[in-house]
């Protein structure tokens, strides 16, 4: 995200009430989450290079040692394994902590459109309702809160793919993609910066 948006957004002291309020702290925590998301991305990218790293180590070491008259030295495997084990272990701490972050996700967008359902009952018999904030009708916070929500969703099943196999595989073309769809993030595309930008533009935790 642009320089702009790389840090956490706290809820201007501007009076709004209701509706407007849950919104509104709804599009901070959005727009926070991401960024602690972006961070634990970092983070699970740097495990999984290591695994990459020691994989890869291991595995043309062992090579070496089939090809040669087995006088080379493959260094101590229990020392390599247990470095192995404790990224490992980084690897899928950081991906629970993505887990617990995409429910809260989930539980934003449970959010908005509860109200929604709350704005419909309220004006029921109006035929045009005044927006919240600017322009956005408040189903199309919903809208996009679904969105943003599928994206992570998708992408955090592929991670967790990636995390049971990435130091169960012995080919190393195949780590490779591995390493780079943890890193890009297919399911997560450029409209996210986007969204995000026009959420907290709207509700007002950036000037227009």
């Amino acid at each position: 995200m642009d320089a702009r948006s790389s840090k956490s957004i706290t809820p201007k002291r501007i009076v709004v009430s209701g509706s407007a309020r849950k919104v509104k702290d709804n599009a901070a925590d959005w727009h926070n989450f991401v960024l602690k998301w972006e961070k634990l991305n970092d983070i699970g990218f740097n495990a999984a290079n290591k695994i990459v790293n020691l994989k890869i180590s291991t595995l043309t070491k062992d090579n070496k040692l089939e090809t040669e008259s087995g006088n080379a030295i493959a260094g101590n495997p229990q020392t390599n394994n247990q470095e192995l084990e404790m990224c490992c272990t980084e690897l899928l701490d950081t991906y629970e902590n993505m887990s617990k972050l995409q429910l809260k996700m989930e539980r934003l967008t449970s959010t908005f459109k509860g109200v929604c359902s709350l704005e419909s009952y309220h004006h029921s018999q109006e035929q045009h309702t005044t927006p919240l904030f600017h322009t956005w009708p408040t189903t199309h916070f919903y809208d996009v809160s679904l969105k943003l929500s599928d994206m992570y969703k998708k992408e955090l099943d592929v991670k967790q793919t990636i995390v049971q196999e990435i130091a169960h595989t012995g080919d190393q073309d195949l780590m490779m993609v591995y390493l780079s769809t943890w890193l890009y993030e297919p399911y997560i595309d450029n409209d996210t910066k986007l969204l995000l930008e026009s959420m907290v533009l709207e509700t007002g935790h950036r000037p227009l």
